[in-house]
């Protein structure tokens, strides 16, 4: 991975009608922001869509445009329904072929599973001129066509093509983050906060309130791609919720 000072940015595809049914609950958003964000690019969006055709070409189209990346999980198995592949491809203006490596994979995988059939077939089609991302689970691979990641729904998965690519996009500086907490109203100290964000350039405060043991509070995450900014950010907060009578405590509460 070539580490830079530039910004990238990432999208995120989440491909299913059980999806958005509610009969899965999705755990990959999680894990490709926190994979991302050890690579230095920036999760900047997710969109959910179901499994018809038009709404995946429109997604991935306009969220590859804006992009340096685009991720999609889910709709690339066996069955009629997982036409992700298909979509994809017609995003992209291809047309669909079997890859002759993800083909010989399958085929060594099911060699002693019953053999590959024309549904297990269905795994080795990809959009024309694709690179193959390894699966070390069940054989079929993820699939990379220029700067699109089709990957699995399956949350093991996913993570194990997240491992295969580890290292392997150019990315920025690793995003920092120091996170404090404080026994406050978040509107008590809702100007502070944006004052102490802009005296320092290049951070961001994030704020969640909650409330617990029958009080109010919020934990403050500050970010920085500068470890020494983050720092001077970090102590200018606690020094100021401080002299508020607000001790902030490390960590968050």
């Amino acid at each position: 991975m070539v580490e830079s000072s530039r910004i990238y940015t990432a999208a995120l595809i989440v491909i299913g009608d059980e999806i958005l049914s509610g009969r899965t609950h999705d755990k990959n958003i999680a894990q490709v922001a926190t994979w991302l964000g050890i690579q230095g690019i920036r999760l900047k969006e997710v969109r959910v869509v179901a499994d018809d055709t038009a709404a995946i070409v429109e997604a991935v189209n306009t969220l590859r445009a804006r992009n340096d990346y685009l991720f999609t999980t889910g709709g690339i198995g066996p069955t009629h329904d997982d036409i992700t592949v298909d979509a994809i491809a017609e995003a992209l203006g291809v047309a669909v072929v079997v890859h002759p490596e993800a083909r010989a994979i399958l085929e060594g995988y099911y060699q002693e599973r019953g053999g590959l059939t024309d549904a297990r077939l269905r795994m080795a089609r990809v959009p024309d001129g694709a690179d193959l991302i390894p699966n070390r689970y069940t054989g079929a691979p993820g699939i990379r066509h220029g700067n699109v990641f089709i990957m699995a729904g399956v949350p093991a998965i996913t993570s194990g093509m997240l491992d295969a690519l580890s290292g392997q996009l150019e990315g920025g500086a690793p995003l920092l983050s120091e996170t404090i907490g404080c026994w406050v109203q978040e509107s008590e100290v809702a100007d502070l906060l944006g004052r102490t964000e802009q005296a320092h350039a290049g951070c961001q405060i994030g704020s969640y309130p909650f409330w617990r043991d029958g009080k109010t509070g919020a934990n403050f995450v500050i970010r920085s791609v500068d470890a020494e900014e983050l720092a001077a950010c970090t102590r200018a907060l606690i020094a100021d919720l401080e002299a508020m009578e607000r001790p902030a405590i490390p960590g968050g509460i």
